[in-house]
Formats: structure tokens, sequence, C-alpha cells
């Protein structure tokens, strides 16, 4: 069962970071919907790659977004109606050992998407990919919302609070006058199968238990916003098929989180993570050094509101699956993402979620 009826059946959509986590997850997806995809990005970076193993049928460009030219010429070339923005260095730590490289992707690198798509001819809609680490954080329990204060301590968070400026800037200065609607969305801690990044929870639990030895965790009781990638993805979908249908007050920020249920500390989710692998033992890294966030949540009342949006899997049913697809892969080298996509549009639409029924 598919969601979003024929919304991106037949749409030329250019995705950036097409060959990362969520990227190679929205591709696939895209695909399966009958879109016609384009994909920029440097190769996959992880070995094995979600992007490799699930082989979205989708053309594309191997490239920096920081090479402006090149990349203009590539959204020329390939003339897209809708584009995803998803490139960027997305790691937290790794922005503390290369931050002028983190500033560079994730700041000058959505200028140069964005340059390029104001000087195209054909692009209707822009949906903008940042992070829930974009707000100042202060340590609240309670979620925070579109409005609130952009920051960041470290400079992957601070480069995309800037990021969202330049959206802000880029939306107000020039594509509004042009009828290109643009928007930006902020996700949770995306996790699902698939994922082989360096300093991410669940990788890291899926190496140590290869490995046979035991998981150092820098926070263990650090709260996150947990959710699986589809859910983040169905927000950006149900975001962009509102701007496609040419609705200006949509083309602002969003907050697409979990239900409140599935904010939980980083312990909790490693007790859940056992139940699938009970060899899986951990401790407390004492030498983690660098600062990071001990509360994070998003309020999504907006997106639950306006778009109709919420999240199909719950916390245990988000746990559940992402530790399927690993435990198919390792036993049986299945690779199950687009048996999973099913599984999603059809829990969708058993629940009666309300975009789950309105893009039909």
């Amino acid at each position: 069962m598919k969601l979003f009826g024929q919304t991106f059946a037949g749409k030329k959509i250019l995705l950036t970071g097409h060959t990362g986590f969520k990227g190679s997850w929205l591709a696939l997806w895209l695909r399966q919907l009958g879109a016609t995809v384009y994909g920029i990005s440097l190769p996959a970076n992880t070995h094995p790659s979600h992007f490799q193993l699930s082989s979205p049928d989708c053309n594309g460009a191997m490239l920096d977004i920081s090479s402006k030219d090149l990349l203009q010429q590539k959204v020329a070339d390939f003339s897209p109606e809708l584009v995803f923005h998803l490139a960027a260095q997305p790691l937290v730590r790794l922005s503390y050992h290369q931050p002028v490289d983190t500033w560079q992707t994730n700041v000058m690198g959505t200028v140069n998407l964005l340059e390029a798509c104001r000087h195209s001819s054909s692009v209707r809609a822009v949906v903008v990919v940042t992070t829930d680490k974009v707000y100042e954080n202060v340590g609240q329990r309670q979620g925070y919302v579109e409005t609130d204060p952009l920051g960041g301590h470290d400079p992957y968070s601070a480069s995309k609070a800037a990021c969202e400026l330049v959206v802000q800037s880029y939306q107000r200065s020039f594509l509004q006058q042009q009828g290109i609607l643009l928007a930006s969305a902020r996700a949770g801690n995306v996790i699902g199968g698939g994922d082989w990044a360096q300093d991410r929870l669940i990788p890291d639990v899926i190496r140590a238990c290869q490995q046979g030895s035991p998981l150092l965790v820098r926070h263990p009781f650090a709260i996150r916003p947990w959710q699986h990638v589809l859910d983040s993805l169905s927000g950006y979908l149900c975001l962009a098929a509102e701007l496609l249908q040419g609705k200006e007050s949509f083309a602002t920020t969003w907050n697409f989180g979990p239900s409140p249920e599935a904010t939980q500390d980083v312990a909790t989710v490693l007790s859940e993570m056992k139940k699938f692998w009970p060899e899986l033992t951990w401790k407390q890294d004492l030498a983690a050094s660098v600062k990071e966030a001990q509360v994070l949540t998003l309020d999504s009342s907006k997106a639950n509101t306006l778009l109709g949006w919420t999240p199909v899997w719950d916390f245990q049913k988000t746990a559940e699956q992402t530790a399927l697809w690993y435990q198919k892969y390792y036993q049986r080298q299945q690779v199950i993402s687009i048996q999973q996509l099913a599984l999603y549009s059809l829990d969708a639409k058993q629940q009666g979620l309300a975009w789950a029924l309105n893009y039909n």
C-alpha cells in the first residue's frame, strides 16, 4: 500500500545527500512513489551503506555542494520541479575536529544550492532539512517550538542554525518574489536500518555487538527525541506536497519530532536494544570531553495541527523495526527496506492518520 497517491508520480525531484542514511531512504521512497529522482552527493562514506545495499533507481552526480558553478549547472541540466536538500556534514563530534569543513558544507553548501534554485526556471518548491539541534538549548524539558531562538554550542549545531538564517534570507530576498516556495524541516534523533555512521547510538550498538565488546556510552542519561527515519521522511513529504500545491503559508519552518513517549534517555534506548541483542553490554565513557546537550525535545504541534501529520511508529515499534532490519542483514544478508516501507504505509492507513488519508 502506497501513501501520497499520485502526488509525486512523474515529478522531477532533485535530492542532495542521496547517498547518506536519510537521503538513501528518501530516494528509495520517492522512486516507489513514481518520481524521477536525480541525486547530488559525495560518495557514501560508510561500508556497508544503505545507499549501496538498497540501490534506489536514480541517476545522480557525485560532487561536493561547495562547488558552486558545477552545482548550478547540474540543477539547470536536470530542471527539477521539487528539491530536497539533505546534503550536510551531520555529526556533532566530527564538527569539533573539522569545524571549517562543517561550516563550509552546511552553510555555504546551502547558499550554493539556493542560488542554483533561484536561477532555475523549473524549481517550484524547496525543502531544506536541518536538525532539532538548531535551537538555543537552555536545558528545558519542554519541547522547543519553531519560534524559539536559534543557537548552537558545537560547530555542527551552530552551522545548522546559520543554515536556517540562510533559508530565511533567500526566502525573503529572492525566492518569494519568484514564486518558489521554500521551507525548512527539523526532525529528531533519527534511527532505522542501514545507518553505519560513526558516533551514532544505534550504529555503535551494532558495531559493539558484532565485535563482542562493551559499548562505550558518553552520556547515558542524555534525553533525545528518538524517531524512525520513515517518520521524519513522511513529515518532509507532507510538507513538500503542500508546497507543490502552491500553498504559500506552508513556506516556513516545521518541527517533525516523535510523540512524547519516544523522548527517552540513552540508557532506556540501550535497554530496549538489549531485548534484541542480549549480548549487548555497555559502560560510560568517562573520557568523553566534548560538550553535548543533556536534554533536547521537540514540540511538533504545528505540524500536527496544520499538516495533520503525526508519527506512525511509537518508540517500541521504532526499536523493533530498527533491530529487525539489522538482524535480517547480518543473519541472512537480506535488505528489507522496501518491505518496511510497505509496512509503514499499511500501519499509517490502518491507524487512520489524517496525513495518510489526505494525499490519496
